[in-house]
């Protein structure tokens, strides 16, 4: 019986000593810099939003926040990469609306998004606008819709990938607008705008970031938002509701989240820190131009958030005869 209660005696105590280090690592968090993956190339709405909610977290956390493209199928690359990694808090990915809709959509992710990843924060919502290479000749959407349907298979839209928003957004005018269009997937925004600058796709529904500026020098013929209610910064543009599309409202979301298993007050840390950038009037200032509205709430107000776009995204695939 005394050996039992040495024994016991000695099992207490390893486990104090043991726990000792992980609660002192979880207070000293971060102690080194930390990893922000973002599975689409630089430049694009994904790039934007975590270069500039980053900088923002890198003042709040007072440790540097990297962030770093590895773009690839849909930004499934860079997801799965990130929930294989450490559960420690020092390498966090940018999930979007893109890994929500290739869940419905790919039988052979590598990844589950409810198991593999501890949400952490909404970040912000990305405007969808509806653009055209100028050389169309279009001035509205009714315009555009006439010409595909006069011309059937022969318009080709680019898209950020496939199972993104930009490419479902294609696929729901197709399907409201009895059109046939055909679809181009790109690695990101960057990429398809350029093409569709040169002529080479006719039509995207991009992120707003990457076509706004080429919309107000007249690069790009900018025909609507699929947003339910008008831009800010491009008040004159209608919705594809007021163009005539009805039951049609698209956007593009982001939020943080880290590998499943990241202790809590790490998670809980990461939060508040995210929240506060994105309520930096810095922050509005550099994203309210680009069509980027910030979103907020910590981790189970992005739970609820992911669980609701899972089921509305997986109706959208179904409906376009993409679910798995």
């Amino acid at each position: 019986m005394r050996g039992l209660k040495s024994l016991g005696v000695v099992v207490a105590v390893l486990e104090a000593v043991i726990g000792v280090p992980a609660a002192s690592a979880q207070a000293d968090y971060p102690s080194r810099p930390v990893r922000l993956i973002v599975g689409f190339p630089p430049g694009s709405s994904a790039d934007i939003a975590a270069r500039v909610v980053g900088n923002r977290m890198t003042q709040v956390l007072g440790q540097q926040v990297v962030v770093e493209s590895k773009p690839g199928a849909a930004s499934s690359i860079a997801a799965a990469e990130v929930a294989r990694a450490e559960k420690d808090g020092y390498t966090l990915f940018m999930l979007s609306a893109a890994n929500v809709i290739n869940e419905q959509t790919n039988p052979n992710l590598a990844f589950n998004i409810a198991k593999d990843f501890a949400p952490i924060a909404l970040v912000n919502t990305t405007a969808i606008i509806l653009a055209v290479n100028p050389s169309l000749g279009l001035n509205s959407v009714k315009d555009l819709i006439a010409l595909a349907k006069s011309k059937p298979g022969e318009l080709n839209y680019a898209s950020t990938g496939v199972g993104t928003v930009p490419h479902l957004s294609g696929e729901l005018l197709a399907a409201r607008a009895d059109v046939k269009i055909q679809h181009v997937p790109y690695k990101g925004s960057p990429e398809a705008a350029t093409d569709l600058l040169a002529g080479r796709v006719s039509m995207m529904f991009s992120p707003a970031s990457a076509v706004i500026a080429q919309g107000k020098e007249g690069k790009l013929k900018l025909l609507a938002t699929a947003t339910g209610t008008r831009l800010g910064v491009l008040p004159d543009l209608p919705t594809m509701v007021e163009a005539g599309v009805a039951d049609f409202e698209t956007s593009i979301w982001f939020g943080l989240v880290a590998p499943a298993g990241t202790p809590r007050p790490i998670v809980d840390k990461l939060a508040k820190a995210v929240n506060e950038a994105t309520a930096a009037p810095e922050v509005a200032k550099a994203w309210e131009p680009q069509g980027i509205l910030p979103l907020k709430g910590g981790p189970d107000d992005l739970a609820k958030y992911i669980a609701s776009e899972t089921r509305r995204w997986g109706e959208a695939a179904a409906a376009a005869g993409m679910k798995k």
